[in-house]
């Protein structure tokens, strides 16, 4: 894996149907928050040791349920000497609101129900027309959270790193549309890339269940998937990034510096298109190939497929002749101005950015000179998909594409290998999730670069071998995110009982809003703490309880794309 260098160091509709926000609930009983369908394994996590026999389940009414939950085991944290209590009730499976309690203690409540993660699904994908830049946000469609145009990027100035024949410093270019990245304004090609190739991976899965997605945003009326709707918004973006003389691919559109926490018509500064590197341009040729196959043919955008082949392709070539253009901000500040300070996606190491642009160009033309290259970057193991390690991207293609490919077998074997190591781990967990069960699972990001990421893995595991094992495992990490954890919050903004408020995003804590744009998922309990600094006092140093849901946590509460795509990845599949 590699050093994740996006540390960003930053300057200090729809919700949930079940119930309005606990803030600061105190509740010692973990579950998920959000809903459970009547069939599937129920589970809950008791702060302690528990007498099972006097947990009850108690309906809307408050009355008490017939149905005993039952001990699963007394499970000892691998870091801690805090001991919980695991408990299955399963045996519930009639539709309806209830609670858990003992003793003093209540859960927070949750609803069984058919369907019961449709209602997150949508809104972790709607969340990406919230987050859009270059248009006004409208209240037809996103009601109170409605917003007028911000940073039209019609006006862009080319860097002076970024120079090329035809386009000196400060030329003026138009850049207009995709998503603001994160908690910040910028726009950056390689976690769009990412971003935009888990969901298609996922879509191409899980088709009829995105089809039937509808999110009520401006194409929602069209013959496209809303989904694939949303994605060509961010799509039709990246295509500006492309420099048309030589093929390669800025790094990012930025601010030389983070903006304020103010809404983005109060943004001033200018906006710079900055040095093109061989990972954003090689992440760019990926998924624009991946695009061109998953779109060819469709009726409303009918010249996207061979515009994405074409730029793929010319993108390519350009990484060709630039095998180790990265992108070093810090040297690039020293040679030229203005300086840029926001955040990195630096990456030293392109193998796995040539290895998912070769399969995705190989898939989409069936030319061989694609495939070898594809052989000569073959990972040695399959990991977790990360935007810093795009390989397993590629990976998914081979075991869903080529099944008979000698590659592909090798991949299945790893994927196996790595889906049963994380779920042997469930039986000792405290939270009954096969993530989450050593301390180096809980770092910058970890509930979609770990909890979400390593359930897209499940996912795959499951379609290959139809094993309900592996379906059971990815929803488990699902429940994780959505409340059954160390901290007791639902990680996704706009849900749950003890729900995040104040997540690390500019337009959320500036709207004038009490509530944060619904569909967010928080980066989540980070040991690393490296937002110290701005006078944050977390409540633990333990790596899974060191999560604070405030504004200035950038380090545990920022939202991000990659993040709320590797959730949407999941979510479509769990169903």
């Amino acid at each position: 894996m590699k050093n994740k260098q996006v540390m960003k160091i930053k300057s200090a509709v729809l919700l949930s149907a079940l119930m309005l926000p606990c803030v600061g609930a105190s509740a010692q009983i973990r579950v998920n928050q959000v809903g459970m369908n009547p069939h599937q394994e129920k589970v809950a996590t008791i702060e302690g040791v528990a007498d099972v026999s006097h947990v009850k389940i108690v309906d809307a009414k408050g009355k008490t349920v017939n149905v005993q939950p039952k001990m699963l085991r007394i499970a000892k944290s691998p870091w801690s000497d805090k001991e919980r209590t695991v408990v299955d009730f399963s045996e519930l499976t009639q539709p309806g609101r209830y609670m858990l309690k003992y003793g003093k203690q209540t859960s927070p409540a949750f609803t069984i129900q058919e369907n019961a993660l449709e209602d997150v699904t949508k809104a972790a994908i709607k969340a990406f027309y919230l987050i859009r830049s270059g248009m006004p946000i409208e209240k037809q469609y996103a009601g109170k959270f409605a917003r007028p145009l911000g940073h039209p990027d019609t006006k862009v100035l080319v860097h002076p790193s970024a120079v090329s024949e035809g386009r000196p410093a400060g030329t003026v270019i138009s850049s207009p549309g995709g998503w603001y990245d994160a908690g910040d304004y910028n726009k950056y090609i390689v976690n769009s890339a990412f971003s935009i190739g888990i969901m298609l991976g996922s879509y191409e899965m899980n088709k009829a269940r995105f089809d039937a997605i509808k999110l009520n945003i401006p194409e929602s009326n069209n013959r496209t998937a809303d989904l694939l709707d949303e994605l060509m918004y961010n799509l039709k973006w990246m295509l500006t990034m492309q420099d048309p003389a030589d093929g390669g691919v800025y790094h990012k559109l930025t601010t030389p510096n983070f903006e304020g926490f103010i809404m983005p018509t109060d943004c001033k500064q200018q906006r710079y298109v900055v040095q093109k590197s061989t990972t954003a341009t090689l992440d760019f040729a990926a998924v624009m190939a991946q695009a061109a196959r998953i779109y060819r043919q469709n009726a409303d955008y009918p010249d996207f497929s061979r515009q994405a082949e074409e730029a793929a392709k010319k993108a390519y070539e350009w990484a060709k002749q630039h095998p180790r253009q990265f992108y070093e901000q810090d040297r690039m500040n020293k040679e030229f101005q203005p300086a840029v300070s926001t955040g990195t996606y630096g990456d030293g190491n392109a193998d796995d950015e040539w290895f998912w642009a070769a399969t995705e160009l190989y898939f989409l033309t069936k030319d061989g000179q694609y495939a070898d290259v594809a052989k000569q970057y073959q990972p040695r193991y399959v990991s977790t998909p990360t935007w810093g390690m795009v390989s397993t991207l590629g990976v998914f293609d081979w075991l869903t594409h080529e099944a008979n490919a000698e590659m592909s077998k090798q991949f299945r074997t790893q994927l196996l290998a790595f889906c049963d190591r994380i779920l042997a781990t469930t039986t000792t967990s405290c939270f009954q999730t096969p993530s989450g069960n050593n301390p180096r699972d809980y770092a910058w990001g970890c509930l979609a670069e770990k909890f979400c990421g390593d359930g897209v893995m499940l996912l795959y595991a499951h379609q290959l071998t139809k094993d309900k094992k592996y379906m059971k495992g990815a929803l488990q990490n699902v429940e994780y995110v959505l409340g059954r954890n160390a901290t007791g919050y639902c990680y996704v903004t706009g849900f749950g009982t003890k729900r995040v408020m104040h997540p690390h995003h500019r337009v959320s804590e500036a709207d004038g809003i009490a509530e944060p744009m619904p569909g967010l998922l928080a980066g989540g309990p980070n040991p690393g703490q490296q937002d110290l600094g701005s006078g944050l006092k977390y409540p633990s140093k333990q790596p899974d309880e060191s999560f604070i849901d405030d504004m200035g946590s950038y380090a545990s509460n920022e939202i991000a794309i990659n993040w709320n795509a590797t959730l949407v990845a999941l979510l479509g599949g769990v169903e």
